[in-house]
């Protein structure tokens, strides 16, 4: 057994020195404080390497597949009232949204921007006591009410009870409506008039659409949109002057939940109009985006980029208004957030504390040696 521990003993790489033979010098002092300093330095900033987390990216090809795309906005257009702003969308495999009412809130503003009124969207008001009715008649005590579609009615059983459903009615036949003074329901629930009562205002809309995960576009125009020869146009022949301020800015505009990192570049956006007329365009191409915190806990989102062009009236049929053209990229992004591995940071920790030791070693050494050779030098002189 005295042989095994011998050899064991031989081996040690860490031959022990008497105390006796120890030389502390004041160089030597000097570089354990420096290197001591030097090593904690370097272990915090490890350390905070460690516990920051670094989001790391991967890109993949999109296989998801009937996924819908959510949409949040929040659009100011100070010379446009909200009685005649009107939100449609559409995508390339057909489904329309026209004149989009619900998840939607109007604000009235002033020249200077403060809230006037704040409401959810909609159309309607009090209706005087005795309409009139499909025959032509006025709304007798014992009748029901049934409203004349002016010519729109699908059936001889259609009624149209509001100015609302009027509009719907020629919407559906391609109709426009070119003077709503002459429209019964209209005139009753006031719509021309409160049309008229909101000159000089602007409006704030804001709000969210859930379309399909497909290309399309949705628009801000300046009166309800009807579909004709696939061409949106405005029904606003009664109301329009057919020069409408579309100047607009953006306060938000963004597809799906926010996570860490992102940066939506229409966010703050504004736009002015010059002096000639027409609708503005936004070319959007969205990419999908899986985020995944710290925690595990995954976002579906979306990332964007855009150009913009402005169509004036000038070069043929432009409605006026804000519109969206939106396309899906292929390729989705996928961020994940991740810790420097444990055994990665005990590794580099090893390695500065050996590192400095090492260094600090040689330095000292290099101090010691060239004073003992000066010393030296000194004493041998003296001799001579």
């Amino acid at each position: 057994m005295d042989k095994v521990f011998n050899r064991l003993r031989n081996l040690d790489a860490y031959p022990k020195v008497n105390e006796d033979f120890y030389s502390r010098t004041l160089a030597g002092g000097v570089v354990t404080v420096v290197s001591a300093a030097v090593m904690l330095f370097l272990f915090f900033s490890e350390l905070n390497l460690y516990l920051y987390t670094v989001t790391e990216s991967t890109l993949l090809v999109d296989t998801s597949r009937g996924d819908t795309l959510h949409i949040n906005f929040d659009v100011t257009f100070p010379a446009v009232r909200c009685s005649i702003l009107s939100l449609d969308a559409m995508d390339i495999s057909g489904e329309q949204h026209l004149d989009i009412r619900h998840n939607i809130v109007k604000k009235r503003i002033d020249g200077n921007g403060s809230v006037i009124e704040e409401r959810k969207d909609g159309i309607g008001a009090p209706k005087i006591e005795r309409p009139l009715q499909k025959h032509g008649g006025r709304l007798g005590h014992d009748e029901k009410y049934c409203g004349s579609c002016f010519g729109a009615e699908e059936s001889d059983e259609h009624c149209c009870n509001s100015c609302e459903e009027v509009r719907e009615a020629y919407r559906k036949k391609g109709w426009a409506l070119t003077n709503m003074d002459l429209i019964d329901q209209c005139q009753r629930e006031g719509y021309v008039q409160r049309v008229r009562d909101e000159e000089g205002e602007g409006c704030n809309i804001q709000g969210s659409l859930e379309v399909n995960k497909v290309a399309g576009n949705f628009h801000f125009a300046t009166g309800k949109s009807f579909l004709q020869s696939a061409v949106f146009l405005a029904d606003l022949l009664a109301l329009q002057d057919n020069h409408y301020n579309i100047s607009h800015r953006i306060n938000k505009l963004s597809f799906g939940h926010h996570f860490p990192g992102l940066v939506n570049p229409l966010d703050g956006v504004k736009w002015v109009q010059g002096p000639t007329h027409g609708m503005y365009q936004y070319f959007i191409k969205v990419v999908p985006t899986i985020y995944t915190d710290i925690r595990g806990r995954v976002i579906h989102s979306n990332q964007y980029s855009v150009t913009e062009h402005f169509k004036s009236s000038e070069l043929g049929v432009a409605v006026p208004g804000v519109f969206f053209f939106y396309d899906i990229s292929p390729i989705k992004v996928n961020f994940k957030e991740e810790h420097i591995p444990f055994l990665h940071f005990l590794t580099n920790i090893c390695a500065i504390i050996g590192g400095v030791f090492t260094v600090a070693g040689i330095i000292d050494s290099s101090i010691y040696y060239g004073q003992r050779t000066i010393k030296k030098k000194m004493e041998l002189g003296k001799y001579r």
